[in-house]
């Protein structure tokens, strides 16, 4: 079948841990795919106020929150889906009673907690600006697509079966996990994109490189693993390609679609 279209992650994937740049090989990559007709999307675990680093990429909608949003470049929602208010409530009492920093997003407004090394050892990493530190009871008045909670693997269980009962966390890092509406990952929003321009999901590719991208590299007609994924990811991709620093985007596109 015929590629209609390829969904980027963005941290590891399509900009470097190292550089906190896109590769120049990537952009130009890129760039030769939109010539020959085939869209590109970008798919990330990042809510929109953390989406800083795309510049010089043309593409032509985004996935964000790991699925819980996504719209068109011209501005066309087609998918949106925030956290249960019960939750919310849920989880705004738990960050009172045991000071967790905690970030919570929508669409256009973020906002944390508090902050501490863990935290400031994240946005180092990701190359962001701490966010503003209100408490956590602002959450009440927001439509809350995500939220960073700095808990453990250990934590989780616990926070999603007593906190958090309907939502699901995914995770990347091993300080904190992405905490969005259940039953939704980037693979939701991938649908959301194939049934709104009516291709099968057959035809359409995706590259990524965290815990968060195995369901979409899953889903997905071909899925590509970067060089730098970990194992896990690595075992549920079609094909592994090098390191991001190494021009793995580009050689996969050339391989595959050019």
């Amino acid at each position: 079948m015929k590629t209609k279209a390829v969904f980027f992650d963005i941290d590891g994937t399509l900009v470097s841990f190292r550089t906190h740049r896109i590769p120049q090989s990537t952009l130009e990559a890129v760039s030769r795919l939109r010539a020959k007709g085939v869209k590109v999307f970008i798919a990330t675990g990042r809510p929109m106020p953390f989406i800083n680093n795309l510049s010089g990429l043309e593409y032509d909608g985004i996935i964000e929150s790991n699925g819980a949003h996504c719209q068109l470049a011209d501005g066309t929602v087609i998918f949106h889906k925030p956290i249960p208010l019960t939750d919310i409530r849920n989880f705004v009492s738990y960050c009172r009673n045991n000071e967790l920093p905690a970030v919570f997003a929508s669409h256009d407004d973020i906002f944390i907690t508090h902050t501490d090394r863990r935290t400031d050892d994240v946005f180092r990493l990701l190359d962001i600006e701490v966010p503003a530190i209100r408490p956590a009871e602002s959450a009440l008045d927001m439509d809350v697509l995500q939220i960073v909670g700095f808990f453990t693997k250990e934590e989780e269980t616990f926070m999603m079966s007593n906190v958090l009962p309907g939502s699901n966390a995914q995770r990347w890092h091993p300080d904190f996990a992405d905490v969005i509406v259940g039953g939704v990952d980037k693979s939701t929003g991938i649908d959301a994109v194939a049934a709104h321009f009516g291709w099968d999901v057959k035809q359409t590719m995706a590259f990524g490189d965290g815990g968060n991208d195995i369901g979409m590299l899953r889903h997905v007609g071909r899925g590509i693993a970067m060089g730098n994924a970990s194992e896990e990811v690595k075992q549920h991709a079609r094909y592994v390609t090098d390191d991001i620093d190494r021009d793995g985007v580009a050689k996969a596109i050339e391989r595959y679609l050019e």
